[in-house]
């Protein structure tokens, strides 16, 4: 028995992306938004994620920019890391995660915390103006949102991607990424509920890394 199926790759990405448009409820993004939420449901294979993404205002125009102008990518887990295509990024951007870093372990064991959490003070150097992408730990999400209430002098991100997926604590942290970037006045990029994770954070990073829809 032989099958027949689509061999092109860039024809798969167009059916794929018409019948996203066609099954999903678009309506509440305007058409730069749309760019990245159909690259967001495309990763997650389900229409329904569009009820549950949400942006700010101008996420997807100061994100662009940001990596415009060379801002470095900051990923809470080497999967996210891993997952951005790195010949889109339009400035050769540096793309960091620093769960590896020896540091990681010995403030995750002074802060009482996660080392996806801890990662995130190590950030600091690159943060203002960074893109953060956090798909993986709600921990990550938690202490970036408290370290930035904290101080009102330390350094902002252009855009925080909260997507952390899981049972505990994802659904509240990515209710709170929503009112504390408002309260700061960051752009952000989430999916709220349980739903998240590192491919449908990456698949945001790379609708933002180009204007192109069809990446392949």
């Amino acid at each position: 028995m032989s099958f027949e199926y689509e061999t092109d790759g860039n024809a798969i990405y167009r059916q794929s992306f018409a019948m996203i448009r066609q099954e999903s409820d678009l309506r509440s993004f305007d058409p730069l938004q749309q760019t990245i939420a159909v690259r967001m449901i495309h990763a997650a294979g389900a229409v329904d994620l569009a009820q549950d993404i949400a942006m700010s205002a101008e996420a997807v125009s100061a994100g662009r920019s940001a990596l415009q102008q060379g801002a470095p990518i900051l990923c809470d887990v080497n999967m996210v890391a891993s997952g951005v295509t790195r010949r889109r990024l339009p400035a050769n951007n540096e793309v960091l995660c620093l769960l590896k870093d020896p540091e990681t372990p010995k403030l995750a064991a002074k802060l009482g915390t996660t080392r996806s959490a801890a990662a995130v003070e190590l950030w600091e150097p690159r943060l203002e103006g960074a893109v953060v992408a956090i798909g993986n730990a709600p921990t990550a999400l938690f202490h970036l949102l408290n370290w930035l209430e904290e101080d009102a002098s330390r350094p902002r991100p252009s855009v925080i991607l909260g997507i952390p997926v899981g049972f505990v604590g994802a659904t509240e942290s990515k209710e709170a990424l929503a009112q504390v970037a408002r309260d700061l006045g960051t752009e952000y990029i989430t999916v709220h509920g349980r739903r998240g994770g590192s491919a449908i954070t990456c698949a945001a990073i790379n609708a933002l890394a180009t204007e192109q829809e069809i990446l392949g």
